[in-house]
């Protein structure tokens, strides 16, 4: 391989380490993964039936029937 060509290489991979770092920078800035999806099921009937099918379920679970309160 050539110095020009290593030279080069070097170039690109500076720029693609220089873009990496700016991405990484903006992600570091921002809220943790899981404080962006609160409230992400917010008025979604779907979610509000798998939540009660999952009480119920667990209510039946429990000798007394309030799921281990």
């Amino acid at each position: 391989m050539s110095q020009v060509d290593i030279e080069t290489r070097i170039v690109v991979l500076e720029n693609e380490i220089s873009s990496l770092k700016s991405k990484f920078a903006k992600i570091e800035s921002d809220d943790p993964w899981w404080k962006q999806r609160l409230g992400i099921f917010a008025d979604d009937p779907s979610h509000a039936e798998a939540m009660k099918l999952g009480r119920e379920w667990r209510e039946k679970q429990t000798p007394n029937g309030n799921g281990g309160e």
